[in-house]
């Protein structure tokens, strides 16, 4: 039997309990016949206001995900994304696969992760000069310019607004960050990438494009994208960034 809706693919999203951004952004990115299911990691303490604390958020993370894919999977879904964006990228390209093969051993079925999906991205555009935002601590540059170093991609500037809580990066406006657009962008730079599942970036990648006149790569386009393309789902998706529109 096949799903009503979810004809050509049910996808399971794992995502922290204090992301509000990311589960809205793939409604708006959905495709006749693949639905998403978001199953939520439990965050018990949000405060992010240090690199001690967000390291222990991510342990946190780590030791409820698991709880998460027994939840989600009892729905039946063919695929995994994981829509956390620190998590994957944390321990360079070695430390994403690695991360990639424990959920899907666990689970059984294929996994998106973000930095999978922004290092394919990134060769979708033939780049390797970039600009990252994010809502990250201080300790997390060091753990971006990693992994984008790992894949072959030199990070020439990076803003990290390092955002108090969990919640927090949803509130930064669009003002804000196109102010932040602006200020990394360069001639020295092929394309911007932003981390950070709960910062809402969707809508402004797409316009940024255009009045930046290089890819932007808001990182909920590019997991929505990837988990597509690796199901085989060729449709083109506007109004949310090149990638879903053109690759």
């Amino acid at each position: 039997m096949t799903d009503a809706l979810g004809w050509r693919k049910k996808f399971g999203v794992l995502a922290p309990s204090t992301n509000t951004i990311v589960e809205p952004d793939f409604h708006v990115m959905a495709v006749p016949g693949v639905t998403s299911h978001m199953s939520r990691i439990h965050v018990r303490d949000q405060d992010l206001s240090s690199d001690e604390k967000m390291v222990r958020l991510l342990e946190a993370i780590a030791e409820e995900t698991f709880f998460a894919i027994d939840r989600v999977m009892t729905a039946g879904v063919d695929y995994l994304i994981t829509a956390m964006s620190s998590e994957t990228f944390w321990e360079g390209m070695e430390g994403n696969r690695a991360f990639v093969k424990r959920i899907e051993d666990y689970a059984g079925v294929r996994v998106a992760s973000c930095a999978s999906a922004c290092q394919a991205a990134l060769e979708a555009f033939k780049v390797n000069k970039i600009a990252v935002i994010n809502p990250y601590q201080a300790m997390a540059d060091e753990k971006i310019r990693r992994f984008f170093s790992d894949v072959g991609v030199e990070v020439v500037r990076l803003k990290g607004l390092r955002c108090p809580t969990a919640i927090s990066s949803a509130e930064i406006s669009e003002d804000t960050l196109r102010h932040h657009l602006q200020e990394i962008d360069g001639d020295n730079i092929d394309a911007i990438a932003q981390m950070g599942t709960n910062l809402s970036m969707l809508r402004l990648a797409d316009e940024a494009e255009r009045w930046l006149g290089k890819p932007v790569i808001a990182v909920n386009a590019a997991t929505w994208w990837y988990a597509l393309r690796q199901n085989d789902i060729c449709d083109r998706v506007y109004g949310c960034g090149r990638l879903l529109r053109e690759f």
